[in-house]
């Protein structure tokens, strides 16, 4: 009976041992499919049934954050749920690897690289998934703050030691590798994990990925890739998300069939029903949008999906209802993390506040946040240049110059248009001497072109409405110097007219010098020989003896 018994309970003990393995292995493959919730939820059970087990609690942790919509609170949870484990049992390297994963995300690069290094000191650097739990930590598309120089060597090392078969780590350092910028890397360590397992869709997927970066010239490239990924695992649900929003902008029949199969092997989360309603808003349909999306909200409940209230923004924007815009884009700054909010949602808003006399300011401020977190200068300046001209259609040509003269701190090499833009239109407002200021960057980086001069030439004028100081004269000296050598005087006719009439004046009136004032006349004529107002004032000149007669207008 004894016997019988021991024989019974070694049975039940390996029976119980491969059931864990099986439910283990299946929230890992929940994992590479990226159905978060249902890995989650099988982790959460493991953990529950076996609180010791170091593996399902690192997964638990890693399914709690592995959403791109994870928050500050996810992370936050999933830190706590490691370090109360960890004070059980402190000399695990992967739940060590874990924590250093969240510091991760919150931005402690330091702790999370001393927990690293511990983690691999406790291991011996022998663990495969120690060591792939830091690359990944480091290399994966959402490790903002990893170092993945650093998960290349840890990854390439786990790659090095026995018994290694595993494809996700060469994937997740082909991840590091694209993150890095080493594209051919990359896509040579996804192709070592096609030869260790041939049907792993999530490495041809992430080849498609590395030719899509690259642009649309490898369309063939990266469309062989995601259908080869669906021929080898037709539930690899990342592949259709991306099928759909490459095809959301130019195709939305095939949009909505890859929307259809995303759905059908995902997870009824939030995303599916927001998908919905966005395909809505691509057919234009922005009424349907707006009412899919509030279903979607209605049926959340207390924790409905951010992204809802934004889409809601954008259909009211584009139905030109500001005050519903407004409205849906406040409950979206409200819902979502700031983090994910991007500079067009703050420009949008700021557009429309602008719509509303007396919010100017606070518009400008929402602009502000635009141009501090758009990574691209193209973007930066396209967002100063979109209140810019608001201001310069309402003829507030201060505002729009104030504005404009950003672009010349955001701009890393401006050019001319820049400077006119901001020059002018503070020229146009009165602030002469703010016109002064950038007109003088403008010859400091021109010196040989002629409209800098001229500009400086009508601020000086502006400021010195007598012409008694002479401030506008060495400007318009130089306009007459560059523009007489020009070969096509055509070109700077109207400047050099300028320029002639305001130095004849100037010598006649203020200087008293009959010759010069002739000689500017002259030239003036000669421009257009057809002026008979000029004519006269240079018989006029001729005639009066400037030093004997009192200051006079010319004609």
């Amino acid at each position: 009976m004894k016997f019988l018994f021991s024989f019974f309970y070694v049975f039940l003990i390996s029976s119980l041992t491969v059931l864990h393995a099986q439910t283990l292995d299946e929230g890992k493959k929940f994992m590479y499919y990226e159905r978060f919730t249902s890995a989650k939820s099988i982790f959460e059970k493991l953990v529950a049934s076996n609180p010791d087990n170091e593996e399902s609690i690192y997964w638990l942790g890693q399914s709690m954050v592995a959403s791109d919509e994870h928050n500050d609170k996810d992370v936050a949870a999933a830190k706590s749920m490691y370090l109360s484990k960890l004070a059980l049992k402190p000399n695990s390297a992967l739940l060590l690897a874990g924590v250093g994963h969240m510091e991760l995300l919150e931005g402690k690069t330091q702790d999370a690289r001393s927990h690293f290094e511990t983690a691999i000191s406790l291991s011996q650097g022998k663990s495969i998934p120690v060591l792939d739990a830091i690359g990944f930590a480091n290399g994966n598309p959402n490790a903002k703050y990893g170092d993945a120089s650093y998960a290349i060597d840890k990854l390439k090392l786990a790659t090095q030691l026995k018994g290694f078969k595993d494809p996700g780590v060469y994937v997740n350092l082909g991840d590091a590798y694209r993150k890095f910028t080493d594209g051919g890397s990359a896509i040579r360590s996804y192709e070592e994990a096609l030869k260790i397992d041939p049907t792993y869709a999530r490495a041809s997927y992430r080849i498609g990925k590395v030719y899509e970066s690259q642009g649309l010239n490898q369309k063939d490239l990266f469309l062989k890739y995601y259908d080869e990924a669906i021929q080898k695992d037709v539930k690899y649900a990342p592949v259709y998300a991306n099928l759909f929003n490459f095809y959301y902008q130019t195709d939305t029949r095939e949009a909505g069939q890859y929307l259809n199969k995303m759905i059908e092997y995902s997870d009824a989360d939030k995303r599916s029903c927001y998908y919905k309603a966005l395909l809505q808003y691509r057919l234009s349909l922005f009424l349907n949008a707006i009412n899919q999306a509030d279903e979607c909200i209605k049926s959340e409940g207390a924790d409905p999906y951010p992204n809802l209230f934004g889409l809601k923004a954008l259909a009211y924007n584009r139905l030109g209802d500001s005050v519903k815009t407004l409205s849906a884009f406040a409950e979206y700054f409200k819902y979502q993390s700031p983090e994910k909010i991007g500079a067009g949602d703050y420009l949008i808003y700021a557009n429309n506040l602008m719509k509303f006399p007396g919010r100017e300011e606070e518009a400008g401020k929402w602009v502000e946040k635009a141009v501090e977190i758009d990574s691209l200068e193209s973007n930066k300046v396209a967002d100063i240049k979109s209140i810019a001209s608001i201001y310069e259609s309402r003829k507030q040509f201060k505002s729009a110059a104030d504005w404009y003269e950003r672009i010349l701190e955001v701009k890393s090499n401006y050019g001319k248009t820049d400077l006119y833009n901001a020059g002018y239109d503070y020229y146009r407002a009165g602030f002469f001497n703010e016109s002064i200021n950038v007109f003088n960057k403008y010859i400091s980086k021109y010196p040989e072109d002629i409209f800098g001069y001229y500009m400086l030439g009508k601020c000086n004028a502006g400021i010195d409405t007598t012409g008694s100081q002479g401030f506008a004269v060495p400007f318009y000296q130089k306009v007459i110097e560059i523009g007489e050598k020009e070969i096509d005087t055509s070109k700077v006719k109207d400047k050099l007219l300028v320029a002639y009439k305001y130095l004849t004046e100037y010598y006649y009136n203020i200087k008293k010098e009959q010759a010069p004032a002739i000689e500017n006349i002259e030239k003036a004529i000669n421009l257009v020989p057809a002026d008979e107002e000029l004519k006269k004032v240079r018989d006029m000149i001729k005639n009066n003896d400037p030093k004997a007669v009192k200051k006079k207008p010319l004609p």
